[in-house]
């Protein structure tokens, strides 16, 4: 019997063959999941035994088609973004076979929620400036710090976890990446509210947080190097998702200008103009970033395409608001929300305003990834850093 990876064909039968004995109708939601990953249908591209076939990522699409036109369950990637986007191909890259096996199956399922446990207040975008510490505690860590702005951690069971280790080196060595149990009674987690009223995002206080050392991903002070992946993944997965052309806030507005010819100027419409175009380069950039995600691993290109998302939607919101003028301005909706999804499309003009300013914050700053933008994608001189050789306990607090 052959070993080698299916092709297209072979995915096709294997999944026809799967819901003739699952049948979506028939199953529970949870063992439907679970029984998918086991037969190496949730990441195809992902090697046997962990949710997949090894075979190439570009035919994930067509395998995800066939069980959505099956009335599949999905396994709700709006609820655990962070996890499928982020801790997931940083854990295939960097875990053990231990954690590998521990950690993916439920991950996938949605059984256990990720969060991501890397901004703190001191140190935001600069993330090598962190100062939460973790100290060698016997077979494991003791961790004490504060993290912010985090996703879904008041549902998370697991965080990935950024500590310094080691402050004797300068900032961007002597850390270390971990998993973090959300449980453990060392974590507090604090709603974070913002000026839509919701509150998407927490504080997360670590006081005496116990992470064992078989939690540790990656070696001991090689935290940068595997954060950086995570990074990459985050990303793409912000600005480089599918679009259906006039998708999101630029399809709202276009569809606002033709259903009100009043609001109507020469100059309103030739700034619409300008931000369909940029729309539709950006839509296009995002696909291509698909299909070279397909082809290996993200580029420092999903900075840029995470930027771009940040201006436009901006810019997009903005113009919404300009044609509807005293109309857009209205919110009176405060009620406190913990949104697990920011939908934009389905919101109100003054919300989607209001939201869009944390798009240039949120995944990254834009002026920290024009940085990235500049050195590895343009090639430019990189910005002097006086703080590179110091070591991180001697630099101003």
């Amino acid at each position: 019997m052959s070993t080698a990876p299916p092709d297209e064909a072979g995915l096709d039968r294997r999944v026809r063959d799967f819901l003739a004995v699952h049948d979506p109708a028939a199953t529970d939601r949870r063992d439907f999941l679970r029984a998918r990953f086991d037969a190496g249908l949730a990441w195809v591209h992902y090697p046997p035994g962990l949710g997949g076939l090894g075979a190439p990522r570009a035919l994930q699409d067509g395998v995800d088609r066939l069980f959505a036109a099956a009335g599949a369950p999905g396994n709700r990637p709006e609820r655990n973004a962070i996890g499928l986007g982020m801790a997931a191909p940083t854990i295939l890259a960097f875990g053990t076979d231990e954690q590998k096996k521990r950690f993916l199956r439920p991950l996938w399922t949605g059984e256990e929620v990720w969060c991501q446990l890397f901004s703190e207040p001191g140190a935001g975008s600069d993330l090598a400036a962190l100062a939460t510490r973790a100290v060698r505690d016997g077979d494991g860590w003791t961790v004490d710090g504060q993290k912010v702005w985090t996703s879904m951690a008041h549902e998370a069971r697991f965080a990935i976890l950024v500590a310094r280790t080691d402050p004797g080196v300068p900032k961007h060595r002597g850390m270390t990446y971990f998993v973090c149990d959300m449980t453990d009674p060392g974590v507090e987690v604090r709603p974070l509210r913002q000026m839509t009223g919701e509150a998407e995002f927490n504080e997360v206080f670590l006081t005496g947080a116990r992470i064992p050392d078989e939690h540790r991903l990656g070696a001991v002070g090689d935290g940068w190097r595997v954060a950086m992946a995570t990074l990459m993944n985050e990303r793409v997965a912000i600005g480089g998702h599918a679009a259906p052309r006039e998708g999101g806030m630029i399809g709202v507005v276009a569809a606002l200008w033709r259903d009100r010819p009043d609001l109507r100027t020469p100059g309103l419409h030739a700034e619409l103009l300008r931000l369909w175009a940029d729309a539709e380069a950006a839509r296009l950039t995002g696909e291509r970033l698909r299909q070279q995600l397909a082809a290996g691993a993200p580029g420092p290109e999903g900075s840029a395409a995470k930027l771009a998302f940040a201006r436009l939607n901006q810019e997009i919101s903005g113009l919404e608001l300009e044609l509807l003028a005293e109309d857009g301005l209205r919110y009176d909706d405060w009620t406190m929300r913990r949104p697990a999804e920011v939908d934009f499309t389905r919101r109100s003009p003054g919300y989607r305003y209001l939201r869009a300013k944390g798009n240039s914050i949120e995944g990254g700053t834009s002026e920290i990834l024009r940085n990235i933008v500049a050195e590895r994608i343009l090639g430019l001189p990189a910005e002097p850093r006086a703080d590179k050789d110091v070591p991180w306990k001697d630099l101003p607090k």
